[in-house]
């Protein structure tokens, strides 16, 4: 089956089996960014945006994104321009080991994009299911603070 949708800005087409995971289909486009963890949507490590929406790769048939936008990771910057929320990732340390950390820079930018005023009881709820074994989640709380300061103009990059 051929695939037609967009992928990071760019318009992609593929042939794919119609079982196959997004997941699946974004690894073999070469997307590295997207981690390959339980593969049954409880680990949180596989999360794209579609259409601005935090999803599971690895519980998506990748034919359900047929003529739509999948952002990963390597949509939002580089290492010589980081996104604002990778900067504040790195600002309060909540990279550690970094497994989770493209699950969780996308999470934050889908609710820093849909909320218009982001507390405790936000953060937790967009975070649920996003699994960190390294940070505890203070540093990882800490960050959507300062990405929310720095995006809002609260705060200097």
């Amino acid at each position: 089956m051929k695939l037609r949708f967009i992928l990071n800005g760019k318009r992609i087409e593929t042939e794919i089996d119609p079982k196959e995971s997004l997941l699946s289909v974004l690894r073999r486009l070469g997307i590295k960014g997207v981690k390959q963890g339980c593969e049954d949507g409880s680990c949180g490590m596989c999360t794209v945006l579609l259409d601005g929406r935090a999803v599971l790769s690895c519980t998506l048939f990748a034919a359900q994104v047929m003529d739509r936008e999948v952002k990963t990771i390597e949509s939002l910057g580089d290492p010589n321009r980081l996104d604002p929320i990778q900067k504040a990732f790195l600002e309060a340390g909540a990279v550690q080991c970094g497994y989770c950390t493209p699950s969780m820079i996308l999470v934050t930018k889908e609710m820093l994009e849909r909320e218009s005023k982001v507390d405790l009881d936000t953060i937790k709820e967009y975070l649920d299911g996003v699994y960190c074994r390294c940070t505890g989640y203070v540093k990882i709380i800490s960050a959507i603070k300062i990405a929310e300061e720095k995006l809002r103009g609260r705060r200097d990059e």
